[in-house]
């Protein structure tokens, strides 16, 4: 998988967080765009202890303190320990008035430029398919790295989908966003080393993975599930 833009501050504190559950009290916050301060406030207990949470990899809170936090956060304590890593987005049940919502073009580019993972959906010899890669924005197309040999490398030269989405569990709502465009081979050492440089995060997949491989959309549409 590949990545985007600079890292953040954000970001940054998650990656500092040292336990599971404080990497997730992190993660969740910072999707809420919560201080820890806020988050403190929010579940009754201080700042500094949820700054140790977050930190401390030793840290065991206890029952109590994760149910208020959870609810802070909009989660739940499964979600926190970290007992739904294995479940696939969206088990959960619909919210009692959903309400489907078309995303202005600009919406759409907002949230496509997050970075994180998306799907990118193509023909190959064995048929269509679809495979998940990390990616990055830059000069408003998306960019992803791949290995010469692997499926991904196939989308050069060929008409593409890629789709990118995000679902709030405990809210029962979420949004979706798809571009199609054509997908070209970036080979210029300057533009390569540029890509390389603005790369948000390394390839999740690992291994040598140095084509760049750039998408221009042709068009972009989004929806989102409101709760009304």
């Amino acid at each position: 998988m590949c990545e985007q833009t600079s890292p953040n501050a954000a970001s940054a504190t998650a990656d500092s967080a040292q336990g599971d559950i404080g990497r997730r009290i992190a993660q969740r916050r910072e999707e809420l765009g919560l201080t820890r301060e806020e988050t403190a406030s929010r579940a009754g207990t201080a700042p500094g202890y949820v700054q140790y949470l977050e930190e401390q990899s030793t840290a065991m809170p206890g029952t109590a303190v994760l149910i208020r936090l959870a609810d802070a956060l909009s989660t739940s304590v499964t979600a926190l320990r970290g007992g739904d890593a294995d479940l696939p987005p969206g088990v959960g049940r619909a919210a009692l008035h959903p309400e489907l919502v078309e995303l202005s073009a600009e919406e759409c580019r907002t949230r496509l430029s997050m970075h994180g993972v998306g799907r990118i959906a193509m023909d190959t010899p064995d048929g269509p398919i679809v495979v998940p890669l990390n990616y990055t924005v830059i000069d408003d197309a998306v960019m992803f790295r791949t290995a010469p040999d692997a499926v991904p490398a196939t989308a050069v030269g060929a008409h593409v989908a890629f789709e990118v989405d995000h679902i709030d569990e405990a809210l029962s709502q979420g949004w979706s966003v798809l571009i199609r465009g054509f997908a070209r081979a970036v080979t210029d050492p300057d533009a390569v080393r540029r890509l390389t440089e603005l790369a948000y995060s390394g390839p999740w997949a690992g291994g040598e993975r140095d084509v760049w491989v750039r998408i221009e959309p042709a068009d972009i549409t989004g929806r989102r599930i409101a709760v009304r």
